[in-house]
């Protein structure tokens, strides 16, 4: 089973290439953003306070995340992997999904992070805001907020990947297709180990 968590700030491209991957290799998408999305437009008590933390840029708390991200496994059991798009996003975290996956007898495959400066990002966010109708990208207080985010708590995940020899970054500046063969790349060096 392939489990790839794709890393990166917002804005980075993880959707884009998240939907190439999932094309190629038959994974199932964990995006915790889509699975708060979609909390929020069902209007549930989650959703409402999940929605409340993001337009302010914060992030939503550990345990809601885990049990949304147990329940997707356990609706999947007899896929080919899965793609965690967006998360874990602390040390914390990694650490949570390292035990939930290894209670289910998996284990992560390895981290691939898109690198790319926080001016792009940024200029990348406001597009996104203008042409999704996003509130948290249409804001570049709360866009500056969440890239700070980012760097400040999220940046050191990266370190407890590395420590497990499951860390690769790549540019995340090109054209997709340039960036989706470098991330296949690390892939098939990964499957043949």
């Amino acid at each position: 089973m392939l489990n790839l968590v794709l890393f990166g700030p917002p804005g980075a491209g993880k959707g884009t290439q998240s939907q190439k991957l999932i094309e190629k290799y038959g994974l199932i998408h964990l995006s915790t953003g889509d699975l708060l999305r979609g909390e929020i437009s069902q209007g549930t008590a989650l959703g409402l306070e999940a929605k409340k933390l993001m337009d302010e840029g914060l992030l939503v708390p550990d345990a809601v995340v885990i049990g949304m991200i147990s329940n997707k496994l356990d609706a999947n059991k007899d896929g080919k992997g899965f793609i965690f798009d967006g998360f874990p996003r602390t040390v914390a975290q990694a650490e949570a999904l390292d035990a939930l996956l290894e209670s289910k007898k998996s284990a992560i495959s390895g981290m691939i992070a898109l690198e790319v400066n926080d001016d792009e990002l940024e200029r990348r966010l406001l597009l996104r805001g203008k042409d999704s109708g996003r509130p948290d990208d249409a804001n570049p207080e709360v866009i500056r907020k969440r890239i700070h985010e980012y760097n400040s708590k999220t940046a050191p995940v990266a370190d407890f990947y590395k420590g497990q020899n499951k860390f690769k970054s790549i540019n995340g500046i090109g054209t997709v297709d340039e960036i989706f063969g470098a991330i296949c790349g690390i892939i098939g060096a990964w499957k043949n180990k």
